[in-house]
């Protein structure tokens, strides 16, 4: 006999009749200005992972599940799903009303093509390729999954956020991932406006009138989504100071991420408020090539490593504010199950500039350059780059520090061609640290070679405890793996970890508060 589950939520959701958008807002028309974290220069959160465009697909598409704001995974677009054949099989139904914003209907298979190009890129979404025997839309609104082995973790999957599994025109979604979409169409409360976008000054969005909400409350990411305002509009202000004097005068509703040292200013401003949405934080990282010399050594990396402090770098990203980061900190989540010590020496122990150069000499290095990419318009990377450059110089690394801005970092991440063709060693970046509760949705903590994330490590023996951990269902077997895990994190180390942050952000009291999760969300947000 087959056992079959039933999600709680799902068919009673489906019950309930659909409930039409609220009446739009009458009279002029109002419009919410943001001023974002960088600037959006890529607009396919499948194509990259940078926070921008993940903040901005949140804008215009939909997941078929929603994280709420405890990180549970609950249908979106979806009516609910069964779960059937010992977890082999999953069936999951769209709900009624879905529309994108062309007009035309979401289909079933608009997911199915959405999800597939989504795998090719995602760390997870290639675990799930390699479990699966088949995906297909066996009627408009349905989709069936056959599985070679159980993923229990398939509804979180879908609904993690960097790469997001935005659900986009069968198309679209059939563009080579390795190529963004040529249009930006979603089926999600906003829309994107095309024609007023222009790079580094500003991004438009549009109420979508034709969607329809989930008739539950609102909890983040999940529930009934419902915009509030006629309009977005993100607007690149590349001057930190310049971006508080606009929200303290009301020319700009909400700043992402103000600088840490100008919030004394803002927390004494009538009419300003001061709170974290991110309530997780983000994970700084170093990452390295994996592919070329002299990154490429394993010994060389742990002396890197060994270099650096995690409490210098937030100190220099986040001030003398100790409630805003955490360090140090490993490879997981702290005070998530898979959180744990092992390894962590390598990161607690300040070693003299002596220790680290025989550390150097014992690993073979000989003075090769190592070329670092230093977004100097991203404060917090900015901050992090000056403080790992001061280190490594000190004890003799040849570095080259490449200035630019964080768009130009995030095209060239991608170019696997050596130092001496345009190629890279180092960049810094920003993990959402809600994905690093287990070794699943630790990404980066990966050794999968050409398939994996920019870098491209490859780590045989982390990869298969990885699967280990997948497949175990016991609690402690699963501990005794974390550990495993990040003590093999630390020999190969894929990235420097460099402390966990969290960075508030500042809006003006005519809004009601943001919901509070990983990423800036815009509905359920009213302007007086």
């Amino acid at each position: 006999m087959r056992r079959r589950t039933l999600l709680a939520t799902a068919f009673a959701a489906a019950s309930a009749p659909a409930r039409a958008q609220a009446p739009a807002i009458t009279g002029r028309a109002k419009t919410l200005i943001h001023v974002p974290q960088s600037n959006l220069t890529s607009l396919d959160p499948v194509w990259t992972t940078a926070a921008a465009t993940r903040n901005h697909a949140h804008l215009v598409w939909e997941t078929l599940y929603g994280r709420d704001s405890q990180l549970n995974a609950r249908p979106q677009m979806l009516e609910g799903h069964l779960v059937e054949d010992n977890g082999l099989r999953w069936t999951m139904k769209l709900r009624e009303g879905l529309r994108f914003h062309d007009g035309t209907p979401v289909l079933a298979r608009d997911c199915v093509a959405s999800i597939r190009r989504w795998m090719k890129r995602d760390q997870i979404g290639l675990s799930i390729e390699d479990r699966m025997h088949e995906l297909v839309a066996i009627d408009d609104r349905t989709l069936v999954w056959r599985l070679k082995k159980p993923f229990s973790a398939l509804p979180y999957a879908l609904c993690r956020h960097q790469p997001s599994c935005v659900i986009m025109p069968e198309r679209l979604a059939l563009t080579d991932p390795y190529k963004q979409v040529t249009e930006i169409i979603g089926s999600g409360p906003f829309r994107w406006v095309a024609g007023e976008y222009v790079t580094g000054a500003r991004a438009i969005y549009a109420r979508n009138e034709a969607y329809i909400p989930r008739n539950e409350p609102v909890d983040y990411c999940a529930g009934g989504l419902r915009a509030l305002v006629d309009r977005v509009e993100w607007r690149v202000i590349a001057d930190a100071g310049t971006a508080v004097s606009a929200l303290l005068t009301g020319e700009v509703d909400w700043i992402e991420q103000p600088l840490p040292d100008l919030l004394p200013r803002l927390r004494g401003a009538p009419g300003i408020t001061v709170a974290p949405t991110d309530i997780y934080g983000t994970f700084a990282a170093l990452r390295f090539n994996h592919l070329h010399a002299p990154t490429n050594n394993a010994a060389i990396r742990r002396a890197m490593l060994a270099c650096v402090s995690q409490t210098d770098v937030m100190t220099a990203m986040m001030g003398d504010a100790k409630d805003l980061y955490r360090a140090p900190v490993g490879y997981f989540l702290p005070g998530t199950p898979s959180a744990n010590d092992a390894g962590m020496e390598a990161v607690r122990t300040r070693r003299s500039d002596t220790e680290l150069r025989a550390m150097l000499k014992e690993a073979g290095y000989a003075g090769e350059r190592i070329v670092l990419l230093h977004p100097t318009d991203q404060t917090f990377y900015d901050a992090a780059c000056h403080v790992v450059l001061d280190a490594f110089r000190r004890v003799g690394l040849n570095i080259d520090d490449v200035s630019t801005d964080w768009g130009t970092v995030v095209q060239r991440r991608a170019s696997r061609e050596p130092l001496e063709k345009g190629g890279w060693s180092l960049f810094p970046h920003g993990l959402p640290a809600a994905e690093y509760r287990d070794p699943i949705f630790a990404s980066t903590v990966r050794g999968n070679g050409q398939a994996g994330f920019f870098g491209w490590p490859t780590d045989p023996v982390g990869e298969a405890l990885r699967d280990q951990w997948i497949d175990s269902t016991n609690a402690a077997e699963q501990q005794r793996l974390d550990r495993e895990i990040q003590a093999q994190a630390f020999r190969q180390v894929p990235f420097i970890p460099l402390g966990q942050y969290f960075p508030p952000a500042a809006w003006r009291t005519t809004l009601t508060a943001p919901q509070k999760g990983v990423v800036p969300v815009f509905w359920g947000v009213s302007k007086a």
